[in-house]
C-alpha cells in the first residue's frame, strides 16, 4: 500500500480520501494540524503527502520532507502559491487538482455578491427576532450593470455565464485571454474604470500580488464592488480598508483573506481577534467575510478526493498526472 501522511485534514477532508484511497491502493494517515517545519517529522514513513492551501510547502520543509522519505507532495486544491516550485523542482513531484468545481467557486461568489447587495443576512436575523421592518434594507439591482471578470479560466467563465444569465454587462482582462471567448476583453484601467462590481479570479503570482492596491482602487469607479474567491493576497487589505472607510468602495464581499492562515477553517469565537485589519473589515456593515468556503460542497469534495487519489496512484505507477512544474 502506498501510504500517505494527510496535513490540515477537517472532518469533510476523510471520507472521500477513505472511499477512493484503497481502490488506489492508498493508506491515508489524517493529521489535524498545518505542515510546516515542526510538524514534517510526522511524514516519516510515508511516500507522500497530501497538503492543502495554508501548509507550508517552502524549502525547509521539502527538505525536511525529502530526508523522511517523501517523494510526492499531493495538492488537494488548485492553486499552488503556497509552494516553493524552485525548491522542489528536483526533489519532490508535485500534483495538485487542477479543475475539482469551477461552478461551486463561481456560485458562491454570486451568493456573496446576491446576500451583500440584498442585505438578505441582516434580513434573517431580525426576522429570527420576528422584527419584520424593512427599514435598512433597500437593496440593488444586479440587471444592466457591468461586471469586470479578472481571471478567465474555468472559474471566471463560469461566473462571467451566471452574471450574463442575470442581464449583466460583462468585460474581462486577462494575460492569456481566451481565443475562443465571446465576451469583451479589456485592459486593466478601463475595467476599473466600467466595472460595477469587480470579481477576482486569478492565481496569486509574484505580478498579480496586491493588484488591488491604493492606486487601482483609485481608478475604480465610486461605490464598486469587490468580490475575491481566488487568494486573499490579491487584495492589499489596509488599501481596501481605507478607501471602504472613505466610502470609495461600496461593498466588499471576501472568501480569502491574505492573512488567513492561522485563522480561517477555526472556531476562534472564544478569542480576541489580533488582527486588527481583518476585525475591522469584518465589522463594517458593507462587507462581508467568508473562511475560504467557495469550494466547499458534496461535489467538489468527491471530485477532490478522487482526483487526489487517482494523482497518487498514477505518480507510484511511474505516469504522473496534474504536476506542477
Amino acid at each position: 500500500m502506498i501510504k500517505i501522511a494527510v496535513f490540515d485534514v477537517k472532518p469533510y477532508d476523510i471520507p472521500g480520501l477513505e472511499r477512493y484511497g484503497p481502490e488506489n491502493g492508498i493508506e491515508f494517515k489524517f493529521f489535524e494540524t498545518k505542515l510546516n517545519i515542526d510538524t514534517a517529522g510526522l511524514a516519516a514513513g510515508s511516500d507522500g503527502v497530501c497538503v492543502f492551501v495554508n501548509d507550508d510547502i517552502s524549502e525547509p520543509v521539502i527538505d525536511a520532507l525529502r530526508q523522511c522519505g517523501v517523494k510526492l507532495i499531493a495538492l488537494r486544491c488548485a492553486g499552488f502559491n503556497n509552494v516553493d516550485l524552485r525548491a522542489a523542482s528536483g526533489k519532490i513531484c508535485v500534483v495538485r487538482v487542477p479543475g475539482y468545481s469551477p461552478h461551486a467557486v463561481a456560485e458562491h461568489a454570486l451568493a456573496m455578491l446576491l446576500t451583500l447587495l440584498r442585505k438578505t443576512h441582516k434580513a434573517y436575523l431580525r426576522t429570527r427576532d420576528f422584527n419584520f421592518s424593512l427599514t435598512g434594507l433597500v437593496g440593488a439591482n444586479l440587471f444592466g450593470k457591468t461586471v469586470g471578470v479578472i481571471g478567465t479560466g474555468r472559474i471566471g467563465r463560469v461566473f462571467i455565464d451566471i452574471c450574463r444569465g442575470l442581464g449583466m454587462r460583462v468585460i474581462a482582462y486577462d494575460v492569456y485571454p481566451a481565443k475562443d471567448a465571446d465576451f469583451e476583453y479589456v485592459a486593466l484601467d478601463r475595467l476599473f474604470a466600467e466595472s460595477d462590481v469587480i470579481s477576482l479570479h486569478c492565481p496569486l503570482t509574484p505580478e498579480t500580488t496586491h493588484m488591488i492596491n491604493e492606486k487601482s482602487l483609485d481608478k475604480m469607479k465610486d461605490g464598486v464592488i469587490l468580490i475575491n474567491t481566488s487568494r486573499g493576497a490579491l487584495i492589499d487589505a489596509e488599501a481596501l480598508l481605507e478607501q471602504i472607510k472613505k466610502k470609495k468602495v461600496g461593498g466588499a464581499c471576501l472568501d480569502v483573506y491574505e492573512e488567513e492562515s492561522d485563522i480561517f477553517f477555526e472556531d476562534l469565537s472564544g478569542h480576541i481577534m489580533d488582527d486588527d485589519v481583518l476585525a475591522r473589515l469584518i465589522s463594517m456593515p458593507n462587507v462581508l467575510v467568508t473562511s475560504h468556503q467557495a469550494f466547499l460542497t458534496d461535489d467538489a469534495l468527491e471530485s477532490i478526493a478522487k482526483t487526489t487519489a487517482e494523482n497518487i496512484a498514477a505518480f507510484f505507477r511511474g505516469k504522473p498526472q496534474n504536476e506542477v512544474k
